[in-house]
């Protein structure tokens, strides 16, 4: 197959920071190309050169034989690419049949008829083979939901090139599948599939080839994947060798308890929900997109409204319905969305660490510049995050860096016993996800009580001293370390335990 798209020496440069130097590589007609990287690496620069959100500072990018000199959003569109980027671009307020066709209303002497649309959306999904309701809100959906919105948008508009940010991150194993066919037929169609990904296992299943950038430079390409290991691309993408990523070490588990969770139910959570963490512990909670798991941590928290039951940290019942509340008594929550409920947008890092400590530091509301700008470099040290200033806004930051600023910003509340941490590694690399597990166990190690809920089984069967698994809102069963079996606790959160036996082939136990 014939060079397609060709990056030819890209550079891109913000103040204090390269993000791209010299890149080069070609993606042949037809193709699916991986492109992987540590967080910060590189990947999503590139692709948003790629896609006119942003401009490079030298270099070239030849489509089909042609040099592109768009200078937009909206002239790469016209050039055939669109990128689907890890944080959705919708518009939560409407359906998915606007949100599909929006910019391009098909009208009839200046109407347009919503029925029509829904209908012709309908089709168009069903072809595809998405089930949801074109008519309803996009804020209905679930987060996987949404990102099948976003992949049939860029089919329906017929695009040459297509770039994938971490797609599968926030799907289902169906969902998953869904895509994966919809990559084949796109691939059969002669069109070109940049696949940017840190699950290694999807990467050898889809691509044909892969490049593997590192600090803003190119680290390997590889045109065929046929004699390429799973070491051979860690190494290249963390400069390194990872042997145990997940890092598991036994600790004192002590004996008191210091998160209790009493008979909590809410509108998804039907039946009573009831677990012990002690201090020291790693109590894991794996489950299927819809178990469940985050609406449990949102009620812990006291995000969302109960409907039944208490909760208790260190002995002590904490009111409900009340994150303030929560955070005094010591008990703190690092949300699923990073984007939209755990970082403060727009807002430097040295802001999102300290937000929530000045009330200790800030009578009647009085900023202290010099106290926050010490809580920042103290946070940013100890949690190591890449960043060239704490003045940074922090959606300049890579996944894994947000999350260590989340983790600061409750770190440098100081009186935290109970940490709850929803999806922590996702779309995050191999090489930041090391450091997060760390720094995980060494919060255990200190004494503190860590939750941590995920849909990745073997992460969670590798960092945990226990694990509970949740099936349509309930506990369906609990795991000592000594008896974690891939099969027996995917088994339990399958609604239907009668494809356990297909799931679970592809897992291996962790030991």
């Amino acid at each position: 197959m014939a060079d397609f798209l060709t990056f030819k020496n890209i550079s891109k440069f913000y103040p204090g920071v390269k993000a791209l130097t010299d890149v080069s590589f070609s993606v042949a007609q037809g193709a699916v190309h991986g492109l992987m990287g540590e967080n910060g690496a590189g990947k999503s620069t590139l692709i948003r050169v790629l896609s006119g959100d942003q401009q490079a500072n030298s270099g070239e990018i030849i489509i089909d034989g042609v040099v592109q000199k768009y200078a937009s959003v909206r002239d790469a569109f016209h050039a055939g690419v669109i990128v689907i980027h890890q944080e959705l671009q919708l518009v939560p307020e409407l359906s998915v049949a606007e949100n599909l066709w929006l910019g391009r209303f098909p009208a009839k002497a200046g109407i347009i008829s919503f029925k029509a649309l829904v209908s012709a959306v309908g089709e168009k999904l069903r072809v595809i083979g998405i089930d949801i309701d074109p008519a309803t809100k996009v804020a209905q959906l679930s987060i996987g939901e949404r990102q099948m919105v976003e992949i049939a948008k860029a089919v329906m508009l017929d695009a040459r090139i297509i770039a994938l940010d971490e797609p599968t991150s926030s799907l289902s194993s169906r969902e998953s599948e869904i895509l994966f066919r919809l990559i084949g037929r796109l691939k059969a169609e002669g069109k070109i599939i940049l696949y940017i990904s840190h699950r290694l296992d999807e990467i050898f299943q889809l691509c044909d080839s892969l490049t593997v950038l590192r600090d803003g430079k190119l680290a390997a390409h590889h045109p065929s994947l046929e004699n390429v290991t799973r070491d051979q691309i860690i190494s290249e993408m963390v400069g390194r060798e990872i042997n145990n990523i997940w890092g598991w070490r036994g600790r004192d588990i002590r004996q008191n308890i210091l998160l209790k969770v009493e008979n909590l139910s809410g509108s998804k959570l039907p039946e009573p929900v009831n677990f012990e963490v002690r201090a020291g512990e790693i109590l894991g909670f794996f489950g299927l997109i819809g178990a469940g798991r985050s609406e449990m941590s949102r009620l812990i928290y006291g995000a969302d409204q109960r409907r039944a039951g208490a909760v208790y940290v260190d002995g002590k019942v904490v009111k409900a319905d009340d994150p303030r509340s929560s955070i005094r008594a010591g008990i703190v929550l690092c949300p699923e969305d990073r984007k939209f409920d755990g970082i403060v947008q727009g807002r430097s890092i040295e802001e999102n660490i300290a937000i929530s400590a000045r009330r200790h530091f800030s009578p009647f509301g009085l900023i202290r510049p010099k106290k926050e700008a010490e809580l920042a470099e103290t946070y940013i040290g100890k949690l190591r995050v890449r960043t060239p200033s704490r003045k940074q806004n922090i959606v300049n930051l890579s996944g894994g860096n947000q999350q260590k600023v989340i983790l600061g910003r409750w770190l440098a509340e100081q009186n935290i016993k109970v940490l709850i941490i929803d999806e922590p590694t996702r779309g995050i690399d191999v090489g930041a996800k090391a450091e997060i597990y760390e720094i995980l166990y060494q919060l255990a190690e200190s004494g503190m009580a860590i939750v941590v809920i995920s849909s990745e089984l073997p992460e969670v069967m590798g960092i945990s001293d226990r694990i509970m698994v949740m099936c349509e809102g309930r506990i369906a069963a609990g795991f000592d370390r000594a008896d974690f079996n891939d099969r027996a606790i995917l088994t339990a959160a399958l609604p239907d335990k009668t494809v356990a036996e297909t799931a679970a082939g592809s897992l291996q136990k962790v030991s």
